[in-house]
């Protein structure tokens, strides 16, 4: 019997689910999606995954795990879960990967992906919404270490990793996200889509880091962002007070706040920094 028919086979997500009694546990963010469809279409947006090892965080009973063994050729799909309830109820899946799938239990937040497999890596996953940025954030350090990263999180976090210079949404996020990786929106998912349902629509997002990853001043970026934006209401002249004369080196108005400032201005900035 090939993969994808052993696969299929299975126990359906949802009699998995109650057959081990797995609700869902708010203290881990969990929203489980049992909709094949979705998840398969999540899966296919990754594209050509040849060589590739995926790591997928927080897997719960298996949904987009199955989709990436259907809908990926990626060799090695690694599954990070921290909650030990789901560890054996994954277990008919990874017998029925033949042995494309490996699911480690651990905390994402602990875990090196980069000495956990070589490259090239990526990440899907369906994040818990309590730590998706901070997860985000911790992988961008590393970004030349991925080919991409196809991640749901609920909408007002998507929407800020896309957002436009001067908009309400633009804030320190993006400009970190945005100075790394090509982003873009893959697809929305309401409420209902989810068992339980959140109160948040979900959005799912696609970062490609860029090739010049590694010339980025991260955490450079991180002071400027988190000075700018700390305080984004003032004036720059105010909440950048100590890079004053770095702003005026660089003929930017002091008089401008934080989200006036492109994403290019807080790089030359953060380049500047990076020097002394």
């Amino acid at each position: 019997m090939s993969t994808s028919n052993k696969i299929e086979s299975l126990a359906s997500l949802r009699e998995t689910v109650e057959s081990h009694g797995l609700w869902a546990n708010k203290a881990f963010g969990q929203n489980f999606l049992f909709d094949l469809n979705v998840t398969r279409k999540i899966a296919r947006a990754a594209g050509d995954m040849s060589g590739h090892t995926i790591f997928e965080i927080g897997p719960g009973p298996g949904g987009l795990t199955r989709a990436l063994l259907l809908e990926t050729n990626a060799p090695h799909i690694i599954a990070i879960e921290k909650d030990t309830r789901f560890i054996q109820a994954l277990q008919p899946l990874i017998e029925a990967s033949d042995g494309r799938l490996n699911v480690i239990e651990g905390d994402a937040l602990k875990s090196d992906l980069i000495a956990s497999a070589p490259a090239p890596r990526a990440v899907m996953a369906n994040l818990p919404y309590n730590i998706g940025t901070e997860l985000l954030i911790s992988w961008l350090h590393n970004a030349s270490e991925f080919s991409q990263f196809i991640l749901m999180f609920q909408k007002e976090v998507a929407e800020r990793l896309v957002a436009k210079v001067g908009t309400k949404a633009y804030g320190r996020l993006s400009v970190l996200a945005q100075s790394l990786c090509d982003i873009d929106l893959v697809m929305k998912l309401p409420p209902s889509a989810f068992t339980p349902a959140p109160k948040v629509t979900s959005s799912v997002v696609r970062l490609k880091p860029r090739a010049n990853t590694r010339d980025i001043p991260v955490k450079a970026l991180e002071i400027l962002t988190a000075a700018a934006f700390g305080q984004r209401r003032k004036m720059l002249r105010q909440s950048m007070k100590e890079f004053v004369p770095l702003l005026i080196a660089e003929n930017i108005n002091t008089e401008l706040r934080a989200e006036n400032l492109t994403v290019q201005d807080y790089l030359r900035l953060a380049q500047r920094i990076d020097k002394v």
